[in-house]
């Protein structure tokens, strides 16, 4: 790999994408930078940025299939209500409209599609990111209660069922009852939606389905996911080891411990996601 673009959202998962990228000994890693969405601290570590709005993507594309990369990856959040709201160009319009169902698969999908026919392939986002993706058992202080673990392993099994139908990756319980599935609004919302039926005492799984393309959408969680917990009185945090993105680590296990919430690994007899290529 001697050129990289990324595709950058918001959030400081483009950045420590960058910081591996270069650690890993690529010499160039541009950044195209989403107007509203990339972070100023995403542009600075890149080498170079081309700035863009959601809107014209589709022209981007095409530029970026002129410039001779070696790849480009998805990474960071967009979102998903400029899906809706975004003031698009004729051409991104029927992209959408040429959908029969609109998910973050078959979205992304027709993204990889059209970067593929601009002769830039899209690689796995979990590339480069070994350090922010951990193995089976407790990042935290604590473990999972036996209570916890019952409703961890029946949101499991539910995120299971639902990442057939590529609804989303997060399942909420309490006491064997399913508070939230996430759907279209992301994890932080499904969770603060769950917290109002509940209380304290619920629990929170994620989880990328068999099958998942790690391409994009690759489960992420970080401090806000922390946060969004504690304020909905969630307990415990279960994810797939080895495919699940843990941004600013420190800090989210530091703020783990200081409110007792459990952070676990847990072996799901599935694929890691790749880091390298």
């Amino acid at each position: 790999m001697k050129k990289l673009i990324i595709i950058a959202g918001s959030g400081n998962y483009p950045r420590l994408l960058i910081e591996g990228a270069k650690r890993a000994g690529v010499p160039q890693v541009d950044v195209v930078s989403v107007a509203g969405s990339t972070w100023r601290a995403t542009r600075a570590a890149a080498d170079h940025v081309m700035p863009i709005t959601i809107g014209t993507i589709a022209e981007s594309i095409r530029k970026i299939g002129t410039m001779d990369y070696d790849g480009a990856i998805l990474a960071g959040q967009v979102n998903p209500l400029s899906l809706f709201r975004g003031r698009f160009d004729r051409e991104v319009t029927s992209w959408l409209k040429s959908l029969p169902v609109k998910n973050a698969h078959t979205i992304f999908s027709k993204l990889v599609e059209k970067f593929a026919e601009s002769g830039v392939a899209i690689l796995p986002a979990s590339l480069y990111m070994e350090d922010h993706l951990p193995g089976v058992g407790p990042l935290t202080r604590r473990d999972f209660t036996p209570e916890e673990k019952r409703d961890i392993d029946h949101a499991a099994a539910v995120a299971k069922d639902m990442g057939v139908h590529d609804v989303g990756q997060t399942v909420m319980v309490k006491s064997g009852m399913v508070l939230a599935v996430e759907a279209f609004e992301g994890t932080n919302q499904a969770i603060r939606r769950g917290g109002h039926l509940a209380g304290k005492g619920s629990v929170i799984f994620k989880a990328a389905r068999e099958g998942h393309d790690m391409r994009f959408d690759i489960p992420v969680i970080g401090l806000k996911t922390l946060k969004a917990m504690r304020r909905a009185g969630a307990t415990a945090l279960g994810f797939q080891a080895g495919r699940q993105i843990v941004l600013d680590r420190e800090d989210v296990v530091e703020y783990a411990n200081k409110h007792d919430i459990a952070i676990v690994g847990v072996e799901s007899g599935l694929p890691p996601a790749p880091v390298r290529l």
